[in-house]
């Protein structure tokens, strides 16, 4: 029996902790919940998972994701209600500055479920996954 609950929240480090706040405000609808400007660190959160948002100190020399070659943290994903949701997100990311589709939304393995994979403006590699009812 694990002794872990779920996840309490995803820390990322963006080239501009602004742009990612408004990116997850305004496209998924997230609320900031907290703040330390000296650290600098921005929280937001969907209601169910806590972001935390920290902003590189040189991110003119930070190097960019390679999912194949660097330790750490591949992607993360998260789920949405139903695969109109995921469709419709879809055409809203296309639309969007800085957001790089990797593939659209497509069954997951033999389905039933789907997802979509894509990188946020600064880089982050994101999942969305509409799980069947």
């Amino acid at each position: 029996m694990a002794v872990t609950k779920g996840a309490h929240h995803v820390g990322l480090t963006v080239p501009d902790i602004k742009v990612a706040r408004d990116f997850f405000v305004n496209t998924f609808g997230f609320e900031q919940v907290g703040e330390v400007p000296d650290y600098p660190a921005i929280f937001i959160s969907d209601g169910t998972i806590m972001l935390t948002l920290w902003q590189a100190t040189n991110p003119d020399k930070a190097v960019p994701f390679d999912r194949k070659n660097v330790i750490g943290l591949h992607h993360f994903a998260l789920k949405v209600e139903n695969v109109e949701t995921l469709k419709s997100l879809h055409q809203t990311l296309v639309d969007t500055p800085g957001v790089k589709i990797e593939f659209p939304p497509e069954p997951l393995g033999s389905g039933p479920a789907q997802h979509m994979m894509f990188y946020i403006p600064g880089g982050v590699r994101m999942e969305l996954i509409a799980l069947p009812s």
